[in-house]
């Protein structure tokens, strides 16, 4: 019996490997770009290999006719009927939960979220439904204090997948078919992608400022937007809110940040909203000039809430010369959700650091913290 292998990066990599360490025939390799990893271990192999245009779909065409059994191994694009149809056994994949539960793409950030004290894998039949064929293989083991959705899936998710694939696979060709258990619907539960966003904007000229305005007054349409043209006509970022209609009253506080060259004229035009029937109160703080060979950068962070996400954000940004020049944080619940931990910051970072390297490593610690991210060079809105 031969394999075709569809997948991905590492896993699918290691997967492509273990099997040839075995002696599974290798019938193909279908992978999503010719320098990702499978597709470059394919190659050094002397593996016939595909590579399928379609992120999202598997054509029939790409799966070699003589695949007795295709191995899903870390894809997000769907194996087409046609593509199992020319499989003498279908195909299987690895999911990193315990089906049916945390059917989705980011089962391991989901086990860490819900708290759960038992995480597994599972080997499950490729059908229409989403991660809800047949199971063939199952383990688990126990997910450890504090431990991060990529330290889980490093020290036990991904071997545990490589060693069920196996067992899977020479099942398979021993006895010609696949075990297969039907997965428990009442037990199902939903682990959709934990989406995260980083926007990099130009750095303005020049020290900034940063100005927190008060407004109170009888409320009526327009407050908002009497406070936002004005900090538009001067360049300022509004960098965050909390308003209140409390009666017949209106209560807003706004943090702005603009170049420390228009502050003075800021202030002045938002005080001039008390013609207007507002009491305005402005308090302004000057950031300190940036050291030689660095540039300003503000952050925002929001994650589920958990000890130490403070300490965890600046030792990882201490680690790569990035520092802390401000910081605020909010705690907030949302029905059905954890605690939301939400953190506003202004970082200093080293001149010589790319944005592809800040953007990587940003993206890399919201991962771990299943955090949603927004950067922007200080001084602009981000998108």
């Amino acid at each position: 019996m031969k394999c075709t292998i569809v997948g991905s990066r590492f896993f699918g990599a290691s997967v492509l490997e273990a099997f040839l360490a075995e002696g599974i025939k290798i019938a193909g390799v279908v992978a999503p770009a010719a320098d990702d990893r499978l597709a470059v271990a394919a190659r050094a192999a002397g593996l016939p290999s595909v590579i399928h245009e379609n992120p999202k779909f598997i054509e029939g065409s790409a799966i070699p006719e003589d695949t007795g059994l295709i191995i899903a191994a870390h894809t997000h694009a769907r194996v087409s009927d046609e593509a199992l149809a020319r499989s003498r056994l279908g195909g299987v994949g690895y999911h990193p939960s315990l089906l049916p539960r945390h059917r989705g793409i980011a089962a391991v950030e989901w086990t860490i979220l819900e708290g759960d004290p038992i995480a597994g894998g599972s080997i499950y039949h490729l059908s229409h439904g989403w991660d809800a064929g047949a199971i063939a293989a199952q383990d688990w083991c126990f997910v450890r204090k504090g431990e991060t959705a990529r330290e889980l899936w490093e020290r036990a998710l991904a071997p545990m997948g490589l060693k069920l694939l196996l067992r899977v696979a020479h099942h398979a060709r021993e006895r010609g078919e696949l075990p297969a258990s039907a997965q428990d619907e009442q037990f199902a539960t939903r682990a959709p992608i934990i989406r995260r966003r980083i926007d990099i904007s130009e750095e303005p000229p020049g020290p900034l400022a940063t100005l927190v305005v008060t407004a109170i007054g009888a409320d009526r349409p327009g407050i908002v937007n009497l406070l936002s043209e004005r900090a538009r006509a001067f360049g300022a970022n509004w960098t965050g809110s909390r308003m209140a209609s409390i009666g017949s009253q209106f209560a807003g506080m706004v943090q702005f940040e603009v170049a420390q060259r228009h502050a003075d004229a800021l202030t002045t035009a938002l005080r001039d909203l008390e013609s207007a029937g507002l009491r305005v109160v402005i308090a302004r703080s000057d950031l300190p000039p940036l050291e030689s060979g660095r540039r300003r950068f503000s952050l925002e962070l929001t994650a589920p809430d958990r000890p130490g996400i403070v300490q965890d954000l600046s030792a990882s940004l201490s680690a790569h010369d990035i520092s802390i020049e401000e910081l605020s944080t909010e705690l907030a619940f949302e029905p059905a959700r954890p605690h939301q931990f939400a953190v506003k910051a202004v970082l200093a970072v080293p001149e010589n650091m790319s944005i592809d390297a800040l953007r990587a490593l940003l993206e890399s610690l919201a991962a771990d913290m299943l955090a949603d991210m927004a950067l922007g060079e200080n001084g602009a809105q981000p998108c």
